[in-house]
């Protein structure tokens, strides 16, 4: 998940460039705000659920669908600039009002049920130096976790959008420890030990190959979560084309990235001892190779870099739906703005729910893994819209000149739209229904902010998928609560 770096504008909002940003500049800026916290616990949760053969196959289709995915905001951007105020905008343009509501809410969720997976992964790390927060979810863990939520509610209610010192601080934490850790782990790199039931079928919970490239897809979309937000920086650049160079070039960056962090480890400790490693794993893995001091490295990086992204997707999460609101799509009153110019209604409720999920922490003993799946899986709707509106566009040449070729843009917006659905499947039916249970109270708002406009609710189609999202939500509550699934 992604670290936002810069001040998030809104469509209405001039934005101020003191100095045009190079290739070289924007590519940095991608590949600073692509890493987030996902990477630091990659080899346990990679490791969890798969060998090395089907790890390799799931960073694969995570390269061609990401990728895909990318190119769909860079055609979007240019095909419909005047659709700037998030992902949903595509949705709701594309499919409808209903579709459009339901992918800003997605989006929302995601964006403040990834803020809870901080909240534990910090003080997760933190354990290393006390223990009694242990995996983030003791009493001890969720008393210190909402005070630091509640500070930064504080710093971002008084109106500090950014500070350079901070950013620039943070950015380094994050990188220079992963850079060293894939330099010793390159040096440490056993391949006896990385070829050591390479498939994974000999431990039978592991499950088929394909079984285990489901187990990693989750993974994978929660480290790129937030790539359509690179555009953010096309206003700061020098030449609007390189915005796609910088964004193609950062993306398998922070790709080689990930893959050599996950792959590497499997070099260093097997499949079984990294699954049992606590999260964030790259610290257990660097301090089998260089002792206790390169746990302590990564920790600390952790804790600087996390922190430093929790405020930046706090500031994020009350952003999405303030900026929904002031176009209808969401109701009136998450509009509210301070005197400041801060989105307090967004944002106080927003922060409340994240609140309320950390005493389900305590209580559920929630993992930051579960966190994570649950908010990459929240994302999936507004991301497989706007693939399907890319091709759509492309279909029925909306955006394009007469003579202009479609069949590339069509095949792009299909495939990232198939590599939704697929993570949908892979997803499976824990975290499916938990979602579906999350995003059956959105209805409420969907309907007060269409009376509020004066318009009907509900399209007939669109009344049928309210019911069938309803529908799924109370079975979905009554299967957590027999114990027949649970994503926790």
């Amino acid at each position: 998940m992604t670290s936002i770096g810069i001040k998030l504008v809104t469509s209405t909002e001039p934005v101020a460039v003191s100095r045009k940003l190079r290739l070289g500049s924007l590519t940095a800026l991608v590949i600073g705000s692509m890493i987030g916290s996902g990477v630091f616990s990659l080899p346990q949760n990679m490791a969890a659920g798969a060998g090395p053969l089907a790890i390799a196959i799931g960073w694969g289709i995570t390269a061609i669908g990401m990728l895909a995915l990318v190119f769909v905001y860079q055609s979007l951007a240019t095909r419909k600039p005047d659709l700037n105020v998030g992902p949903y905008a595509y949705a709701k343009a594309g499919f409808g009002p209903f579709i459009g509501f339901n992918s800003a809410w997605g989006y929302w969720l995601s964006a403040w049920i990834g803020n809870v997976s901080y909240a534990v992964i910090v003080f997760s790390a933190l354990s290393y130096f006390f223990p009694s927060f242990g995996d983030g979810n003791t009493w001890q863990a969720v008393l210190g976790a909402s005070i630091l939520l509640w500070l930064i509610h504080a710093i971002v209610l008084a109106g500090i959008r950014e500070a350079a010192v901070v950013n620039l601080i943070v950015t380094v934490a994050k990188i220079a420890p992963i850079l060293l850790f894939i330099g010793v782990g390159v040096v440490a790199f056993k391949l006896n030990v990385f070829s050591l039931d390479f498939t994974g079928l000999g431990n039978a919970s592991l499950g088929s190959i394909t079984t285990q490239v489901k187990s990693t897809m989750l993974v994978t979309l929660w480290v790129f979560i937030g790539i359509e937000g690179a555009s953010v920086f096309s206003a700061r650049a020098e030449r609007r084309r390189d915005i796609a160079t910088a964004t193609v070039l950062g993306f398998f960056t922070c790709l080689a990235f990930y893959a050599l962090v996950s792959l590497l480890s499997l070099g260093i400790l097997n499949q079984p001892e990294l699954a049992a490693l606590k999260n964030p794993s790259m610290a257990g893995v660097l301090e089998v190779v260089v002792g206790p001091w390169g746990a302590a490295l990564i920790n600390i990086a952790l804790v600087i870099s996390v922190i430093g992204a929790f405020l930046s997707w706090t500031l994020l999460a009350a952003e999405i739906p303030f900026a929904a609101a002031k176009d209808g799509t969401m109701p009136k009153f998450l509009a509210s703005e301070s005197e400041r110019g801060v989105p307090w209604a967004s944002l106080l409720i927003t922060n409340l729910l994240v609140q309320a999920f950390l005493v389900v922490t305590l209580y559920a003993h929630s993992t930051y893994q579960a966190l994570f799946s649950i908010a990459s899986t929240a994302i999936l709707v507004p991301y497989i819209f706007s693939g399907a509106y890319a091709a759509k566009l492309a279909i029925t040449g909306e955006g394009y000149a007469p003579d202009e070729q479609r069949t590339a843009p069509m095949l792009v917006g299909l495939l990232a739209t198939l590599y939704g659905l697929w993570l949908v499947y892979a997803a499976g039916p824990a975290y499916l229904f938990m979602c579906a249970i999350l995003y059956a109270p959105g209805i409420l708002f969907f309907f007060l902010a269409r009376r509020e406009a004066g318009q009907r609710p509900f399209q007939p189609f669109e009344a049928l998928l309210a019911v069938a999202l309803v529908a799924v939500a109370f079975l979905a509550a009554y299967e957590m609560w027999a114990g027949i699934v649970s994503p926790f």
